[in-house]
């Protein structure tokens, strides 16, 4: 009997808890179908053809709709309790919250008025979405045909969107918009044979009759010149006769509008934390100094007898740092990505089994874009990841710093991190897709010590590489809240870099060409990178002899990308059923 009475407590207990589960289920469903009814660039990577044809509306009215449906589904989280929710329907509430507030911040902000950066916005998301779309039958190369028909309305809308910043003074700075007036300028005068957008249709199935193909090649080359040009002109001219003229003369995002509360969102969405642009600030001071002395030693390691800046001046000059060709720097990249895909199982136990590419930035963005960068692949697409390393201007792509590079951008960094997560059977879409900085990019970061514990770094110079690194990372801190929160001058930002890393000049500008138009963004790396090493630390003190990296890395990676307290909760959760 007592046995009995047990079970129906503990039924009429469960019951609340299942019926919240089941209600966020159902939100989590509501949110996600209309999220990919929206996010035609994310539904058409997930696979939906229909979304294949389309581009984003970016118009006010849609933003409107958009914000009047972000607040009703946050409504309805509020209203379900948080208390008595199972594991995975804890983790949806609490992403799903923090997705839902920073879409409506940013709404609110109307975030729309500055609709590029120094090298990428609504004028390159054509040329990515090419990259990555692969032409199977005749209906993907409508649709493509379908996309290029829809950009100048693209263009049309996102430009209104510039002009309404421009009115009300949220703007970029003029280092920034000149140097996407240039670009602007360029594509409008560049060649049609050649355009990236042309790209997906160059290689179509034998199934489509070479007529056909023909004449869809054909269309997409009177569509890029009768209609995209002209749009890409007007693009052009905008940004000479009505951008130029009133954007804001100051470098830091404080000085516009609402700056004074926009900037320190800005820091909370990036590092998914409550810190302050102050304390960002000192923070990246005192990582500054640490990761100084350690380059110190490791200087002396080399034989170096000097002082840094003598040490740094050599390796910026020095010829047996740089490659001398493309296809060097390429094949190095992927000796390098070999060598470290050869340690992974001793590290992780969850691997992805979507492959990734070690390719080259395209000819078209290669002057304005980082070293290096990763590509989301897509395996509903048959897509694999793309290590995209910049081959552009080879005596600015120190070999010392490669390794480094390349644990950041593909294993153990985002090739792993995010592919992993894009494989995920039992996380919701909106989950494996959050948009989290910190945790993402503080994954790269994290990835460049792992790639030291392996074994990566051979010699002293290598290892000094990976401290550049990670001290790059540690004067965007400075840096970023610097220019947009205490005013400083490019000269000033510039100094952390110069004084402090061995990052070639280009790397440098055009990482600062970045931080400016891209406010906060460079924040999430070291807040992310720092929690994952405090957390790995505690999990080694909770767990002694129990401890295993390889369970570790699983905890931290297998549920999506999380904010940071999110991530911190569920690792003690994690540490405690080890335990």
């Amino acid at each position: 009997m007592r046995r009995l009475i047990l079970a129906v407590l503990l039924l009429l207990l469960a019951a609340p808890a299942h019926a919240q589960d089941a209600a966020v289920t159902r939100l989590v469903a509501d949110y996600e179908s209309f999220w990919l009814s929206d996010d035609v660039f994310t539904a058409a990577r997930l696979g939906n053809r229909d979304a294949l044809s389309r581009l984003p509306d970016v118009t006010p009215a849609a933003d409107a709709r958009r914000l009047a449906a972000l607040k009703a589904f946050k409504a309805r989280l509020d209203a379900i309790p948080e208390a008595g929710l199972s594991e995975a329907a804890r983790l949806n509430r609490d992403v799903l919250a923090w997705v839902l507030t920073t879409r409506i911040d940013s709404l609110d902000f109307d975030e729309a008025r500055i609709p590029f950066f120094n090298d990428s916005g609504f004028h390159t998301d054509m040329a990515y979405a090419a990259a990555t779309t692969p032409i199977r039958s005749v209906e993907d190369a409508r649709a493509w045909l379908a996309r290029l028909e829809a950009l100048p309305a693209y263009y049309r809308q996102s430009l209104d969107n510039a002009r309404r910043g421009a009115r009300t003074r949220f703007t970029q700075p003029v280092e920034v918009a000149s140097l996407v007036a240039k670009q602007a300028r360029e594509a409008a005068a560049a060649p049609v044979e050649g355009d990236a957008l042309l790209g997906p249709l160059a290689k179509m199935p034998d199934t489509i009759p070479a007529s056909e193909q023909a004449a869809l090649r054909a269309r997409a080359r009177s569509l890029i010149a009768e209609r995209i040009r002209p749009a890409q002109a007007e693009f052009a001219a905008f940004m000479e006769r009505e951008y130029l003229p009133v954007v804001r003369r100051g470098l830091g995002v404080r000085i516009v509008p609402a700056g004074e509360q926009y900037y320190p969102w800005l820091v909370r969405f990036h590092t998914t934390t409550n810190m302050t642009p102050d304390e960002v600030h000192a923070l990246g001071q005192s990582e500054v100094a640490r990761i100084r002395a350690q380059m110190q030693v490791v200087m002396r390691d080399a034989g170096w007898t000097g002082d840094l800046a003598g040490f740094i001046a050599m390796l910026r000059k020095d010829p047996r740092f740089y490659p001398q060709t493309p296809e060097d720097l390429l094949e190095k990249a992927s000796e390098i990505s070999k060598r470290i895909d050869d340690q992974l199982p001793g590290w992780f136990g969850t691997l992805p089994r979507l492959p990734y590419g070690v390719r080259p930035v395209p000819k078209d963005m290669e002057r304005d874009y980082t070293t290096g960068r990763y590509w989301q692949g897509s395996p509903e697409q048959g897509i694999a990841g793309g290590y995209m390393v910049n081959t552009y201007a080879l005596d600015q792509r120190g070999l010392h710093e490669l390794p480094a590079l390349t644990a950041h951008e593909a294993v153990p960094g985002h090739h792993l991190q995010i592919a992993l997560a894009q494989e995920l059977k039992d996380v919701p879409a909106f989950r494996r897709e959050a948009n989290l900085t910190a945790f993402v990019e503080g994954w790269g970061l994290y990835s460049e010590k792992v790639a030291g514990e392996m074994g990566i770094y051979r010699n002293p110079y290598e290892r000094f590489g990976q401290l550049s690194y990670e001290m790059w990372r540690a004067c965007r801190l400075v840096a970023d809240t610097g220019i947009h929160w205490k005013g400083w001058t490019m000269a000033q930002a510039r100094s952390c870099f110069t004084d402090n890393t061995a990052l070639s000049p280009l790397n440098i500008e055009t990482e600062l060409a970045r931080y400016v138009s891209w406010p906060g963004q460079a924040l999430g790396y070291k807040v992310g990178e720092l929690t994952y090493l405090r957390l790995r630390e505690k999990a080694k003190a909770g767990l002694g002899a129990k401890f295993d990296i390889r369970r570790f890395h699983d905890a931290v990676l297998l549920a999506g990308p999380l904010p940071m307290a999110v991530l911190e909760a569920r690792v003690d959760r994690w540490i405690a059923a080890q335990r």
